[in-house]
């Protein structure tokens, strides 16, 4: 029998539905269990555990398994259906509950994951290495008993208006008024709730693209397909932005009039700036420019993942940052700190957000009255690009980025097409910048079996160009 595929990754545990529909799902929501109730950490919600889920085929089953799994330990499930992965941890962080969200987020259908939450937010590296060791311990090798519907209660309130009420309080009733936004509500788990948020900030909202089968909307490596739609849209000239996210909400999708889509590291730097941050909180693979510009008192690099950036915020809080942002290459902003402004309070959130950077960007646009293109001129980032190597093994990866980062005569014959190397960051596969000033990061996925290629240079047909070149180089390697 193979090795499993289920494994923990840059943000929960996730693998094919295959093997984790049935006993791994059961058995890994009462290692969670066990871990939460040797702290003390369900006492204070009375036992009870919140349990979201996607709009993916297999999700309801899975979540339906945790809700066992955490009834058989002794706790309280509480089902809050399908909602956006932050409208959860928000409940959860609001009311002191742990979390458990049934999700793949933007990877194909025929995958899916978990997302463990304590009551304080996402689990860290440290909560999944106990999880492990509560799984092993338990070894379960079946389900006891039938797994039945209504073994579990329902939140006391409506989870996606208190998430609604959220942003509407702090932003105002108006803030968006005057903005014509199109919604690419494709398979996204906040679909409508996107569109209601916009409507009650005074927008038009205009839904586009909604689909009855999943899509696997990857913010950080966009289908044709995808790009093709947002400038179809785009073209009939009444839309100021095209907004979306992916599966479960925790990442953001934005485009501008023209349907060009904006990077995530740039929304990041939009939003913190728009939020007022002294200290944002990024991992590697966001754009250089960010230091460059001199728009942020402090930058804090960290490893690819959310609990990276979680730690990274955490560290920044303690070093006396009043404002601090955190956000990813993909998109997911995740607030460290509360945010005080015209007598209205956003309260932190530590957990990748898709609707705060959206709701900021488009903000960004209304107070300013300048066109998201302009707006995201100013930051002068470089052009970049990122993609994918698909079904890879992984120790063929893990042999090419060891033999990458420690044979010098190897890596220099390979990047001397760019002038040769002139630096390194090996925080997270290798980031190579190369004698012409150009990246090329190349990095394993930590969510499926993929080599993930990020690239920065002066011009977008040069990123691209560049780019090819990369994915190019790394298939030679690897697959041979």
């Amino acid at each position: 029998m193979g090795a499993s595929s289920l494994k923990f990754g840059t943000s929960g545990l996730r693998g094919l539905v295959t093997e984790l529909n049935g006993v791994p799902a059961y058995a890994y929501s009462c290692a969670f269990a066990e871990m939460l109730k040797e702290d003390g950490a369900t006492a204070r919600g009375n036992g009870m555990v919140l349990v979201g889920q996607d709009l993916r085929g297999s999700s309801p089953s899975i979540a339906q398994l945790c809700r066992a799994a955490l009834e058989d330990a002794g706790l309280v499930p509480v089902d809050c259906g399908a909602l956006p992965t932050p409208a959860l941890a928000f409940h959860g962080s609001q009311r002191g509950l742990p979390a458990i969200m049934v999700t793949g987020s933007h990877i194909p259908e025929d995958r899916n994951g978990l997302k463990f939450y304590r009551a304080e937010g996402e689990i860290d590296k440290k909560d999944e290495a106990r999880i492990l060791a509560h799984h092993t311990k338990l070894n379960i090798q079946a389900v006891p008993g039938a797994i039945q519907e209504g073994r579990s209660t329902a939140p006391d309130i409506d989870l996606r208006t208190a998430y609604k009420a959220r942003y509407v309080d702090f932003f105002g009733a108006e803030a968006l008024s005057g903005l014509t936004i199109g919604v690419y509500q494709h398979s996204s788990v906040a679909r409508d709730l996107l569109v209601e948020v916009l409507e009650a900030l005074g927008a038009r909202a205009i839904p586009l693209g909604r689909a009855e089968n999943f899509i696997p909307v990857d913010t950080e490596a966009l289908r044709p397909e995808d790009e093709a739609l947002a400038r179809q849209w785009a073209s009939e000239g009444i839309l100021d932005a095209i907004v979306s996210t992916d599966g479960d909400a925790d990442r953001p999708l934005i485009a501008d009039g023209s349907g060009r889509f904006l990077r995530g590291d740039l929304v990041g730097a939009i939003t913190a700036r728009g939020l007022g941050a002294d200290a944002i909180v990024t991992p590697v693979t966001s754009n250089s420019a960010l230091e460059a510009s001199g728009g942020f008192k402090s930058v804090i690099r960290t490893k690819v993942g959310s609990p990276y950036v979680i730690e990274g915020m955490a560290e920044a809080v303690q070093a006396g940052a009043q404002v601090v942002v955190g956000f990813e290459a993909n998109g997911g902003v995740l607030l460290g700190s509360d945010v005080e402004r015209q007598g209205r309070r956003l309260a932190a959130l530590p957990t990748r957000d898709a609707m705060l950077p959206i709701l900021c960007t488009l903000n960004e646009v209304a107070a300013r009255s300048q066109p998201l293109a302009e707006i995201a001129a100013d930051f002068s980032f470089k052009a970049a690009a990122s993609n994918r190597l698909k079904n890879v093994a992984s120790e063929r990866t893990g042999s090419f980025l060891s033999r990458l980062q420690q044979d010098v005569a190897f890596r220099s014959d390979l990047f001397s097409p760019l002038g040769g190397v002139a630096g390194l960051d090996a925080r997270d596969g290798l980031r190579v910048t190369a004698s012409n000033s150009e990246i090329v990061h190349f990095r394993a996925s930590g969510n499926a079996p993929e080599l993930r290629v990020y690239v920065e240079a002066a011009s977008p047909a040069r990123a691209e160009s560049l780019l090819d070149w990369g994915l190019s180089l790394a298939a030679l390697q690897i697959k041979g």
